[in-house]
């Protein structure tokens, strides 16, 4: 038996990487547009952004030569993702699962996210309607992830509805180093699922392999842990 006031009252997801397994797609859009202006772009490079915000990574690619500006490498990019995308989603194991058990169990779900907001709105769309209450998106905030802005934003937004929420009975999930750093600066419970880039161990996160098997039950014991 949950008791309630030691029960999950939030859950913030990331997307990429976590949600869906878009970061190959990132990574051709990015050797692509490299490639246009005759510049290799390794694979580590390309790991070296994951989780970043997209200006940060627009600037890293302009310094290395491309010759154009941060909006339009940033619109370049998205292009080619969302293009990707409506071939074919690739969800991450278990994510829709627990997504689904989650809301089913009454806790409300929100996406932070760095990718901006029509990618972010292809992807909510291809969920049943409710899944997520808003969406946090990289181009809604100043300063974007490892710092703690995005997830600080997403819990100001949820407590306008809700104005018990406490940010340590809040779960964070996330694949990425800055997505972790972000989480945890934030003050919420921070759950790393490795995909891309390995994560370590840290007394400050929660480290699953996976989401597949994982239900509303799971988080509601990190809490607990907290």
């Amino acid at each position: 038996m949950i008791e309630l006031d030691t029960a999950v009252q939030a859950v913030l997801w990331d997307m990429d990487g976590t949600l869906v397994d878009t970061e190959p797609y990132w990574f051709r859009a990015e050797t692509e547009l490299m490639a246009a202006h005759g510049i290799p772009w390794s694979h580590e490079q390309a790991t070296s952004l994951v989780g970043s915000a997209l200006p940060d990574s627009a600037t890293v690619m302009r310094d290395a030569g491309v010759d154009l500006g941060i909006r339009e490498i940033i619109d370049t990019l998205l292009e080619s993702v969302i293009a990707q995308v409506r071939v074919e989603v690739p969800w991450r194991p278990g994510a829709r699962e627990l997504l689904a058990d989650v809301r089913d169990a009454g806790i409300p779900c929100a996406m932070v996210t760095m990718s901006e907001r029509p990618l972010a709105t292809e992807i909510a769309r291809m969920l049943p309607p409710g899944t997520f209450e808003f969406l946090v998106t990289g181009d809604m905030v100043t300063r974007g992830k490892p710092h703690p802005e995005p997830y600080l934003l997403a819990v100001e937004t949820m407590r306008r509805t809700r104005e018990t929420l406490v940010h340590d009975r809040v779960v964070a999930i996330e694949d990425s180093l800055p997505g972790l750093a972000s989480a945890r600066a934030s003050g919420v419970v921070a759950l790393g699922v490795p995909n891309m880039v390995a994560l370590p161990d840290d007394p400050g996160h929660t480290l699953w392999p996976t989401l597949e098997g994982r239900t509303a039950a799971h988080l509601h014991e990190l809490v607990l842990e907290r």
